[in-house]
């Protein structure tokens, strides 16, 4: 059954899409005959590879992996991956509108990509909600993931610059018959490349429209929350992964922040990829061997590790669309006071925020516990309704 649905995916993609060259998904992460040249003159948002998605969609959707050019940090044509989900059927007259996922923190090294998993559409929340009324779901990987180079973690522009492109990919898919029109969705890590996505769109991407930016526990104020977190078992986890993708990006020596004897444990730590229940015992168990704080200084409060958080942290521009914020009462990563500054800090600047507070759930399932609320807000968007506020006048 399963690879009779892989071969359908196949031959649909090669009669689709004639003009895109395919690659055998074997390769894996790898970009296998892609060439520099061929990234460089790609446009942002153009598809160079395509693959059929391995775990699929649901029965009514087409799912396809994708290789697009994106933008890197210092405006250079870098390679993405990411997934696109098509419902099934005719689309309606003017097309299909187009939500982003923005996915939470899965890791910060090559593998853990969300689209190498054999059950993405899984670990997308509200993914059927989003299908069954027709929309396009384009889902990056954020770069370095998926395929070669570091990823950015937490780096807003970086998140925000594969997002936008993501759906600039979905338009370029003709079964999709995406319109121009789109809202951004996206939890904890996400959260916060959602509302980075809302910051950059209009002048990243003036030629689409956004709706809406919906977030679930988003990271906002990363001072904040490191400061926070960082000695809990998850704190410590995130930090790691935060601490080395930074020092990679940026070229910043790691022992000045590390106390000594703590380096192995720490790099197999920050090297866990965040998507299995086994996945969550190993960093436990790596978490354990580890001090209760292995950081010989605070990041928070030392540079260049302070400036890197501050540049990082949302709500310096307009939000550029609507926004739709929740969050769990029982979050102990993403702290609720923090999202509620947050929140307020956005009502100040004049954009409605509808803001919705899940009693008693943890952070892991603010996305799933809020995804039926987040789609029906931006089904309303879509739908060209005044957006709810609840800002505290």
């Amino acid at each position: 059954m399963l690879d009779s649905r892989l071969g359908w995916y196949v031959w649909a993609a090669l009669a689709i899409l004639m003009c895109v060259r395919t690659a055998s998904p074997a390769g894996g992460t790898s970009l296998g005959d892609v060439s520099e040249a061929e990234i460089r003159n790609a446009k942002p948002g153009q598809i160079i590879r395509i693959w059929p998605q391995v775990g699929g969609a649901a029965a009514n959707a087409k799912a396809y992996r994708i290789l697009y050019r994106s933008t890197g940090l210092n405006g250079e044509p870098i390679p993405v991956s990411g997934a696109i989900f098509i419902p099934e059927g005719k689309a309606p007259r003017g097309g299909r509108p187009i939500i982003a996922w923005a996915h939470p923190t899965t890791g910060v090294v090559n593998r853990c990509a969300p689209t190498l998993l054999p059950d993405l559409s899984g670990t997308i929340a509200g993914l059927g909600y989003m299908i069954d009324r027709g929309y396009v779901v384009a889902a990056t990987d954020y770069p370095g993931l998926g395929e070669p180079g570091t990823h950015p973690y937490l780096i807003g522009v970086s998140e925000a610059r594969s997002v936008l492109d993501s759906v600039r990919a979905a338009r370029e898919l003709p079964d999709a018959k995406a319109q121009r029109r789109f809202a951004v969705w996206g939890h904890s890590q996400g959260g916060q490349a959602a509302i980075y996505t809302g910051e950059l769109a209009a002048k990243y991407a003036p030629e689409l429209e956004l709706v809406g930016v919906a977030a679930a526990a988003p990271a906002t104020y990363l001072g904040q929350l490191f400061d926070a977190d960082h000695t809990t078992a998850a704190g410590k986890t995130l930090t790691a992964m935060a601490l080395l993708s930074w020092s990679k990006l940026f070229n910043i020596p790691l022992d000045s922040i590390l106390k000594p004897g703590t380096n192995r444990a720490f790099e197999s730590l920050a090297r866990n990829c965040i998507e299995s229940i086994k996945d969550l015992l190993k960093i436990e168990q790596d978490t354990n061997r580890l001090e209760t704080n292995f950081l010989a200084q605070n990041p928070t409060k030392t540079e260049p590790w302070e400036g890197i958080m501050k540049r990082n942290s949302p709500g310096k521009a307009p939000a550029g669309a609507p926004m739709f914020i929740a969050q769990g009462t029982a979050d102990e990563i993403v702290r609720p006071p923090i999202t509620k500054r947050f929140a307020n800090h956005v009502c100040l600047q004049g954009t409605r925020v509808h803001m919705i507070w899940l009693e008693g759930v943890s952070h892991s399932y603010a996305g799933y516990k809020s995804a039926y609320s987040a789609v029906e807000w931006m089904a309303e968007r879509f739908a060209g309704r005044p957006a709810p506020s609840n800002c505290a006048k």
